[in-house]
């Protein structure tokens, strides 16, 4: 046996006694149970409200995935030019408004002036919400007018931009001073936002996981140190697949059920593809279709009865 591969060997059996030890006496550490995610069936958020079903983050939207029995909504915030947090998702208004601009660099008085249903085309082709009157909405009046909703709020602005730098403290203000604590996830797909939205939350609210901690979950999961993974989100939300690899297995959604994190995938329209998703043990659906996937949700219930 040459002198390179007695090292090899030894090396390996320095990492099979350092997994084995590890293994051994580090146990996986579970997060918190937190109330908004203490379900026991999957379930239905509806993406910006339902966005195939009436336009994005609209009140509109917001009443008819209500009406059709959804759990909660999955919504993105930005602030505006006077800090107030503002329900939208692009940075600038142009897709979705018959108007242009940042809303960065708008009032709340500015953005309140604009029909947010003028670019929506329903299933008949139609512009059925133009001119209709549907306005920005303050995330301050969602929490207000659906105290029973979980909702996912996913923070749009960039830690580097002045509005972003705001967000995470007016956030936790916001709130704490409604006593939402308990019936909200914040997430954004920067960490850093999260942390320091944390920072003042001190793990009194849900979190999400941003791209580094998804990317650390997968990794630990595909490798042979899975069992010293601590999770810093309470759910995982994301794609079926990112890149070419592929998020949708059934052994990592339970690897990180066994932690305590739920995993719910986005943007989910398709019926066959919830129902498969939902098989491999998914807890929860993001969907522009709510009405497809609360009907969804219904027939699988029935079943279990």
């Amino acid at each position: 046996m040459g002198k390179k591969t007695k090292i090899g060997l030894a090396a390996a059996a320095v990492g099979a006694a350092a997994w084995a030890g590890s293994k051994a006496f580090i146990e996986p550490q579970k997060r918190p149970q937190k109330a908004v995610l203490d379900y026991r069936h999957p379930i239905v958020l509806a993406h910006r409200g339902g966005s195939s079903l009436a336009p994005e983050h609209t009140m509109a939207a917001f009443d008819r995935a209500a009406e059709l029995g959804v759990h909660g909504f999955e919504i993105d915030i930005r602030m505006t030019n006077d800090e107030e947090i503002l329900v939208f998702h692009d940075e600038f208004v142009d897709r979705t408004s018959g108007s242009a601009g940042r809303v960065a660099e708008m009032t709340l008085e500015e953005l309140r002036a604009l029909d947010f249903g003028y670019h929506f085309v329903d299933d008949k082709g139609e512009n059925s919400y133009r001119g209709k009157g549907e306005k920005a909405v303050l995330l301050r009046e969602l929490l207000e007018k659906f105290p029973q909703m979980y909702i996912n709020i996913d923070i749009k602005d960039a830690p580097d931009t002045y509005e972003g730098s705001l967000v995470p403290s007016k956030l936790w203000r916001l709130i704490e001073s409604m006593g939402a604590e308990d019936r909200v996830v914040v997430t954004s797909f920067y960490d850093e936002q999260i942390d320091r939205f944390n920072l003042y939350a001190q793990n009194r609210v849900a979190l999400g996981a941003g791209e580094n901690e998804v990317r650390k979950a997968f990794t630990a999961f595909n490798s042979q140190f899975g069992h010293l993974y601590a999770p810093r989100a309470d759910v995982v939300q994301i794609p079926v697949k990112h890149s070419v690899f592929r998020l949708d297995s059934a052994r990592f959604i339970a690897f990180l059920d066994r932690l305590n994190v739920p995993v719910h995938y986005w943007v989910i329209d398709d019926k066959e593809a919830m129902e498969k998703l939902i098989g491999a043990g998914a807890r929860g659906i993001i969907t522009d279709r709510p009405d497809v996937a609360i009907e969804l949700i219904s027939a699988l219930e029935e079943k279990r009865q």
